[in-house]
């Protein structure tokens, strides 16, 4: 395999390893692993909330500035549950 290999197919360099802000490589352990995992685990869930509430708040601005619309909407939604079958 020649050096032109390695640099299209990034795979076969094998596994990647973390680099500090210096770029720096840093060794990553099991437990540091499972930290950063549960720790952007709970960013990620702070982010989509966040998220989530932006959401909702933008659709209620939509619905106050579009009645017509929001209406029609509200409309709509009722006939198909009306029409679900359980």
């Amino acid at each position: 395999m020649a050096d032109g290999d390695l640099r299209d197919n990034p795979a076969a360099r094998g596994p990647r390893e973390r680099r500090d802000a210096e770029g720096a490589a840093v060794a990553t352990s099991a437990t540091g692993d499972a930290e950063d995992a549960q720790e952007s685990e709970a960013a990620r869930r702070r982010r989509r909330a966040q998220f989530l509430r932006e959401l909702h708040e933008a659709k209620q601005l939509r619905d106050r500035v579009q009645p017509r619309r929001a209406r029609a909407a509200r409309m709509r939604q009722q006939m198909r549950m009306r029409t679900f079958r359980w």
